[in-house]
């Protein structure tokens, strides 16, 4: 019996090990599967930029605008006098080239050939009148004189002085007359007051005008100017007044239409702001525009470059590099990325020139070329060197 009790608490025994044993093996089953999984570490990769070193330097500022071609004078011709037209020049049509002094109309002048007629008459009377009163004159003082009367006469009548006076003033009426009858007649031919271009004729044969009637449109062929207005920082950027005012300063021009170029010259600036725009304009001429080649004609829109001053501790940088936002982004000694705004202070060749914060100005810089608005400072990189494409 003792034996067969101690087979059944053995056996209890083995039971209850198994169930500890298998109830400890749920248990850690159960913690291992709610146990999270170790993640691997993950390697950041630093993205690659690419970057241009610059350091400051020292170069010539070029200014840039527009504006169009137009003649140094541009006047619309009127009739001095009345009168029907007899005759126009065959070179009096639009787009010819006159001389100063060339006559484009005549107009039919017969009154005024007779008021000159006329004039010289009443001048040679005059002048007759004259001489008589001069010899009146010269016998009265001769009478007062063998009178043996001492002092002056009481009156300048009895020397006749008051008659010469006036004999006098007839003659030089008489001279203005003629010259005024003179004038006349020589504006019932119209000429060109100075080298010109026909830009329109106005009358025909046939045509009467009177005085003040329009009768061309003419342009000068001296010169054409381009009036260019520049903001307050282009002016910054030129030289002095008295040197732009020299009458040597060169400006490149370029046809906005078909590219052509030509060399003018600084003529003036003015001293004046526009109302409308608040910008100040630089005067640029071009002597005998039709005489270059190609010519340059009035009304043509150019593009004028103007070279400016020396301007030191700037960096030249590929207009790309200044991002939208108007920042400039570069590499840090930590290979991070930083920024500052930015503004060009003036473009050359595709190329902008802006003045870095003092801190970066005297040494070299790494600067992105190309920066993206995804970019953070403070931002880890790879900087690559950018290479020519040459």
């Amino acid at each position: 019996m003792n034996k067969t009790l101690n087979k059944v608490v053995l056996f209890v025994i083995t039971i209850a090990v198994l169930l500890g044993v298998v109830f400890y093996t749920g248990q850690m089953m159960a913690a291992q599967s709610q146990r999270s999984m170790p993640q691997p570490l993950e390697t950041v990769a630093r993205p690659d930029v690419s970057v241009i070193h610059v350091s400051t330097s020292s170069f010539a500022a070029e200014v840039e605008a527009f504006g169009s071609a137009e003649a140094h004078y541009a006047i619309s011709l009127t009739a001095q006098v009345a009168g029907q037209v007899d005759e126009v020049s065959s070179r009096f049509e639009d787009g010819q080239r006159l001389s100063a002094g060339d006559w484009l109309a005549k107009l039919e002048n017969s009154d005024y050939r007779a008021a000159v007629e006329t004039a010289k008459q009443s001048l040679a009377q005059a002048e007759v009148s004259l001489l008589e009163e001069e010899r009146q004159g010269m016998q009265a003082l001769a009478e007062w004189q063998a009178s043996g009367l001492d002092g002056e006469p009481d009156s300048d009548l009895v020397l006749r002085k008051p008659q010469l006076n006036a004999a006098q003033k007839t003659v030089e009426q008489a001279k203005a007359n003629l010259a005024s009858a003179q004038k006349d007649l020589s504006q019932s031919t119209i000429k060109v007051p100075f080298d010109a271009l026909v830009v329109d004729r106005l009358i025909a044969p046939g045509s009467f005008v009177q005085s003040g009637t329009e009768v061309a449109t003419l342009f000068s062929t001296d010169r054409v100017e381009i009036t260019i207005a520049l903001s307050a920082r282009d002016w910054q950027n030129l030289p002095s007044l008295s040197m732009l005012s020299s009458g040597n300063w060169p400006v490149t021009l370029t046809s906005v239409e078909d590219g052509h170029q030509w060399t003018g010259k600084v003529l003036r600036a003015e001293q004046h702001l526009n109302g409308d725009t608040r910008q100040r304009s630089l005067i640029v001429s071009v002597n005998a525009p039709f005489d270059q080649s190609p010519a340059l004609f009035p009304g043509t829109f150019v593009k004028a470059k103007v070279e400016g001053r020396l301007v030191d501790d700037l960096w030249q940088l590929p207009s790309s590099a200044l991002s939208q936002r108007g920042e400039i982004w570069y590499v840090g000694e930590d290979d991070t990325l930083q920024k500052f705004t930015a503004t060009a202070l003036f473009s050359k060749a595709g190329d902008i020139f802006i003045a870095p914060p003092k801190e970066l100005s005297k040494q070299q810089v790494a600067v992105l070329s190309h920066p993206l608005n995804s970019y953070l400072q403070g931002m880890a990189v790879n900087p690559v060197e950018e290479t020519s494409n040459d």
